[in-house]
């Protein structure tokens, strides 16, 4: 499946959580990785350019967080990035350089690489999301199956079963994605794609693709 393997989904060099990748096929297998990483890196982090706050939180000096936004480690805000007036962080999240958490944003388990934009009521919960990636006003990922049975990420004709029963979405670098549109569960989306706003995705979709809002996917023109 090579559509959805982290070498051709994103630029590891834009995130603080590239060893995390390290021996890694597929980008899920890190989900259930997350929290032990950022305690672990957060210790290892200079004090002159990070502070902590509270327990297993990292936030970069740089960084602006809204006194109105709630926050939950283990997690590391990078530097320059903004949080904004009411996002909630659960937990378990890396927030990476530049990226924007914006109002009433959740996260949860996640890892947001460098420059990504989650701006305006979204719930990005168990993904990843590559550089410069943006989700849409009220975009969102669905991390559980409605039947509570264990995902599964299908392509075309290949499937492989995650063993995991919440898994959101895997972004890979400058995916766009509509506002409005459901991400399910098990939904990978390759580098320098589109889905049009209102969308319902699920699967892998390939690279430099547009995902049309009746499910038809066409190929950008170069």
């Amino acid at each position: 499946m090579e559509n959805a393997k982290i070498a051709n989904l994103y630029d590891l060099s834009e995130t603080i959580a590239a060893d995390l990748f390290e021996g890694a096929t597929y980008p899920w297998e890190l989900l259930p990785k997350i929290s032990a990483f950022i305690m672990e890196l957060g210790n290892t982090l200079d004090p002159e350019v990070y502070e902590k706050k509270g327990d297993n939180i990292w936030i970069a000096k740089s960084a602006k967080v809204a006194p109105t936004a709630c926050l939950n480690g283990p997690l590391i805000v990078d530097e320059n990035a903004e949080i904004r007036h009411c996002a909630f962080v659960r937990g378990n999240a890396i927030v990476g350089k530049n990226s924007v958490v914006g109002n009433s944003t959740e996260l949860k388990n996640v890892i947001l690489f460098n420059n990504v934009q989650v701006p305006h009521y979204n719930y990005v919960g168990d993904s990843i999301l590559g550089y410069k990636s943006h989700m849409g006003a009220g975009s969102i990922t669905s991390n559980v199956k409605s039947d509570k049975t264990l995902v599964v990420v299908k392509d075309a004709e290949e499937n492989i079963e995650t063993g995991m029963k919440k898994f959101g979405a895997m972004l890979g670098d400058f995916v766009e994605v509509g506002c409005n549109s459901v991400l399910n569960p098990g939904t990978v989306v390759g580098r320098n794609s589109n889905i049009y706003p209102t969308s319902c995705v699920r699967g892998v979709i390939p690279e430099k693709s547009i995902f049309k809002k009746d499910g038809k996917v066409v190929a950008k023109k170069d």
